[in-house]
């Protein structure tokens, strides 16, 4: 990474009150309350005056990810309870690589996944933890044994082994709640922890910016023509590790896997001066387009993985164009013959960082010290400390139940 001054943990901490998260959602959506930051000026408004709020040609950028029911429970025979929170499929043993998660979802019978394990230790090598449990076609059995020990990957087996992996987890998982909520899940939860427009299944943390968005919010965008587009980053659990590094820049950027495609580089070429990411997740994917156009135009390896480094060593004169970018995936997929391309992402956006694709992002209120707080710090600068403190000062609620933000440098 290019040398630069050190940017210091300390930098990107504010005093949030407990009493300030919101542990549970409003009763409507779009009744939050909207912190419109636009060119250094703050106002205060509704999350339903957004479509008002926009700039005429803007071009939203949704993430539909939408958010498994990744906590799984066994109970031994002992009393133990052993917990398998689901991260992603297990790498593709030959490439090494990891397999596209919708058809991971897809998977019939059987399938493995890395995961985090709760009570691990009661988890003995060799032994097979069941569980059963009702669906409305009958009982379900749900066995899961160890297939690599230091890799905390999971053999699933299931019967009846003609239910989809996206179904058996429908019935037999929970919703993985933040940790930072502090409280057990509720029914309500599987609905409200999700967007509206939630349809690719595989995150384990929801794309909260969109939480905030009805029928009633698109109907008044498709009144004032403010078009949209909807891509996919499948938010992982690593979006909730903190900062622990004083220098920030020595923290280990999780990966995350997004899809791209044709229809999104058609919409992206459009509106290329015109984009607002909907939400952290958005602007991260977007991001990554750029720099995957930049390795493909320069015939570099892997080009659809990108470490958290790489955005910080190619020289100025030689980064091309939005446009050349953006052209550059587009004619992958036309001369690949594919309507899509998954990607894997370790952006690391913080200050120092020259945001390309996105003028603005809509966003809820994040936790002190984290990467997210970095990369909004990096779209507006210092000025994310007044309007958190004004936040803060007018009742603002914070985090992934929230209220929002309009942010437009």
């Amino acid at each position: 990474m290019t040398e630069m001054n050190e940017l210091l943990l300390s930098q990107f901490q504010y005093e949030l009150p407990d009493d300030r998260i919101a542990r549970f959602p409003l009763a409507q959506r779009d009744a939050s309350k909207l912190l419109v930051y636009q060119h250094g000026q703050i106002s205060h408004l509704q999350f339903s005056d957004l479509p008002g709020l926009l700039p005429q040609n803007s071009f939203l950028v949704f993430n539909n990810t939408k958010v498994i029911p990744a906590r799984l429970y066994f109970t031994k025979t002992t009393g133990a309870i052993i917990e398998l929170f689901l991260l992603n499929p297990y790498p593709d043993k030959e490439s090494g690589e990891l397999p596209p998660i919708t058809s991971a979802m897809e998977a019939t019978g059987s399938a493995i996944w890395q995961g985090m394990i709760g009570n691990r230790k009661r988890w003995k090598l060799g032994e097979t933890l069941i569980t059963t449990f009702p669906t409305p076609s009958g009982d379900v059995t749900l066995m899961a044994s160890w297939h690599d020990y230091e890799q905390s990957a999971v053999r699933l087996s299931w019967q009846p082994a003609e239910l989809t992996f996206a179904q058996l987890i429908q019935y037999a998982g929970e919703i993985p709640l933040p940790p930072y909520l502090k409280r057990d899940v509720t029914d309500s939860d599987r609905d409200t922890y999700q967007t509206v427009y939630s349809k690719a299944e595989g995150a384990v943390a929801a794309p909260t910016a969109g939480l905030h968005f009805t029928p009633a919010i698109f109907d008044g965008l498709t009144e004032r023509h403010i078009e949209f587009d909807y891509l996919t980053l499948h938010v992982g659990a690593g979006t909730f590790q903190p900062i622990k590094a004083q220098d920030v820049r020595q923290h280990l950027m999780h990966t995350e896997q997004v899809v791209y495609t044709r229809e999104n580089l058609h919409h992206l070429l459009s509106h290329s001066d015109a984009i607002i990411a909907v939400g952290t997740t958005s602007m991260r994917a977007l991001e990554s387009l750029y720099w995957i156009g930049t390795k493909l135009l320069r015939n570099e390896a892997d080009p659809f993985q990108l470490d958290q480094h790489y955005a910080y060593q190619l020289p100025t004169d030689q980064q091309p164009s939005i446009a050349d970018s953006l052209r550059a995936v587009l004619d992958y997929l036309i001369m690949a013959d594919k309507d899509s391309v998954v990607a894997h992402t370790g952006i690391y956006i913080t200050p120092g960082y020259r945001i390309r694709m996105c003028k603005g992002i809509v966003t809820n209120f994040h936790q002190p010290g984290s990467t997210l707080i970095l990369l909004i710090a990096t779209l507006i600068g210092d000025n994310w400390k007044r309007i958190y403190k004004e936040a803060l000062d007018k009742d603002y609620r914070f985090l992934s139940y929230g209220d929002s933000s309009l942010l437009l440098p």
